[in-house]
This record gives structure tokens, C-alpha cells and sequence, in this order.
């Protein structure tokens, strides 16, 4: 009976249609989910997680305007896990909004602490899940935490996909006017690889948009991708909105971007995502230098 349950999971997640035979390979990769379950749920239970921040740079003066924060399950043994291999399931868990808040508040403390530091310029960036954003009580934490902290409204900058937010459109609206109530800054992530109906899209209380890296980096050889670049970045204007490109890695792309009118970079050009005390001492350095990556 074992046998065939795993067969008939495997079917399953395969679509609508589909049959499989049992074999050895399926018990094996059984035996990985269950024990990643165990782990997972320990590793939210001890809050066995970091947050890494990448810096984010103004395009016009070279400088830093703030941090995205991005979150690591580090297993009791030092190893990094990286969150496309586990947000997914932690969703299926019920996990995430628990792992959601504790980023958060995390992210809030430590720009809240940069802040009181002298940092005052700079925003930090926190990913939402659709299951975060279907939370009422979604605003409430974030207005506790923003006064724990200490940090000002407008330095936190809150982040969802365009599927996310296009799964309820109407929704959607209401719970991110909620939170724009609030005074922080929102933005749509990884725009251009869903379906976003533009006459949501509008409605929608957003600062900005982030294109997806997938553009950026066909951005010098593809001229299909820097016309959507432009006709993108044309629209987001005209609707006062913002726009971040992630996943900058060569002087040509910075160039080109600048060129198109894009309002702040992210990438490896700049830095990668590094934990807390690398990512203060980089801003510092930076800003005692008055180096073309100083907070403005």
C-alpha cells in the first residue's frame, strides 16, 4: 500500500492524466521529503535562519539607497540553503507565515539599528508570500514591527510577484491599501514573467516595479528584451512608479539601463548578498569614502 501511495503522489504532482509505476528511486525521494519536512519544521521551530542583504543603487548618482534583504535556512552543521529549495515547501507546511514575520522583524531590526547608526538614507526590502498577503492580520504585524524597530515607515520597502498579486486582483488591492496605509513603500517583484492585467495593475498602491533578471541579463544581445525594457520602463513612469532592475552584472547592462531611464540597480555588479555585519561595513566604507556607492 505504501508503494502505491507514492506512485499515486508521484502521479499527482505530475498533472491531471498521468499514471505511475512504482519503482525503487520513488521511495528514495520519499524518504528526502519527509526527513526535509522534520527539518524544516525544526529549523522554523530553533529559527535556524539568516538574512543576507543586497545592496540596491540609485542609477543616476551611484548611490546606495537601500538593501534587500533575502532569507538562508542555516542548518545546525553551517550549511546554506537557499530559499528556492524550501519556500515551496514551507507554503505547503503552513510554514511561511510564521518564517515570513520572523524576516520581517529581523529586516526591520537591522535597518532600524543602521539606521540609529547614521544610515538614515537607506530602505530595506522584504519579500511577501501570496500566502502572507492573504493574512488580515498581515498589517497589523507590520505596523508591530516597524514599532519595535523603531524604523520609520517609508524605509521599508514590502515585495510581491505579479502572479502573487494577480491571484486575487481585488484582494490584493484591498490588503496592500492596508498596508500603504501604513506608510511603507511597495513594489511588484519579477515583473514581466506573469500575466498582470494592466488595468489591475494601476489600481494597484505601488511604488515601484523590478524586472526580472531573466531580461537583464539577455538585455545586450536580445533586442526583443531591451524593446520590452524600454516600453516597460516607459509605462511604469507614466503611472509614477519606480523602477529597480535585479540581476545587473556587466557595465554594458548598467549603461544600457541608465540609457532606458531605470531608476536603481541591483546585481552582482554592485554586491552580492551578504550577511548583516558585511553588508553595514560595505555601506560604511563606502559612504567614509564618499565613493560613487555612498548612501545619498
Amino acid at each position: 500500500m505504501q508503494s502505491a501511495d507514492i506512485a499515486m503522489y508521484h502521479a499527482k504532482n505530475a498533472g491531471k492524466g498521468v499514471y505511475h509505476f512504482f519503482d525503487a528511486a520513488m521511495m528514495s525521494a520519499a524518504a528526502q521529503r519527509q526527513a526535509m519536512e522534520r527539518d524544516l519544521r525544526e529549523a522554523v521551530t530553533q529559527q535556524q535562519f539568516v538574512l543576507h542583504y543586497q545592496p540596491q543603487l540609485d542609477a543616476k548618482g551611484q548611490c546606495a539607497t537601500g538593501v534587500e534583504a533575502l532569507i538562508r535556512w542555516q542548518k545546525p552543521h553551517g550549511e546554506l540553503v537557499f530559499p528556492n529549495d524550501f519556500i515551496t515547501l514551507a507554503e505547503e507546511l503552513g510554514l511561511i507565515d510564521d518564517m515570513g514575520d520572523w524576516a520581517l522583524r529581523t529586516a526591520c531590526h537591522t535597518m532600524g539599528g543602521w539606521h540609529r547608526q547614521g544610515l538614515t538614507d537607506l530602505s530595506v526590502a522584504v519579500n511577501l508570500s501570496a500566502i502572507q498577503l492573504r493574512n488580515a492580520r498581515l498589517p497589523q504585524r507590520i505596523a508591530l514591527a516597524l514599532r519595535d524597530s523603531g524604523l520609520p515607515p517609508q524605509a521599508l520597502t514590502l515585495e510581491i510577484t505579479e502572479s502573487v498579486a494577480m491571484q486575487d486582483p481585488q484582494a490584493s488591492i484591498e490588503r496592500l491599501g492596508a498596508i500603504r496605509a501604513l506608510g511603507v513603500r511597495l513594489a511588484i517583484d519579477d515583473f514581466g514573467t506573469g500575466y498582470s492585467s494592466l488595468a489591475y495593475l494601476k489600481r494597484l498602491p505601488l511604488d515601484y516595479l523590478k524586472l526580472d533578471r531573466a531580461f537583464v541579463q539577455d538585455l545586450e544581445a536580445d533586442s526583443n528584451h531591451a524593446a520590452i525594457f524600454a516600453a516597460t520602463i516607459g509605462l511604469a513612469h507614466n503611472l509614477g512608479l519606480g523602477v529597480v532592475a535585479e540581476g545587473v552584472e556587466t557595465p554594458g547592462q548598467q549603461g544600457y539601463l541608465a540609457n532606458l531611464g531605470c531608476d536603481r540597480f541591483q546585481g552582482y555588479l554592485f554586491s552580492r548578498a551578504v550577511p548583516a555585519a558585511a553588508a553595514l561595513e560595505w555601506l560604511v566604507a563606502h559612504t567614509a569614502n564618499n565613493a560613487p556607492a555612498a548612501p545619498c
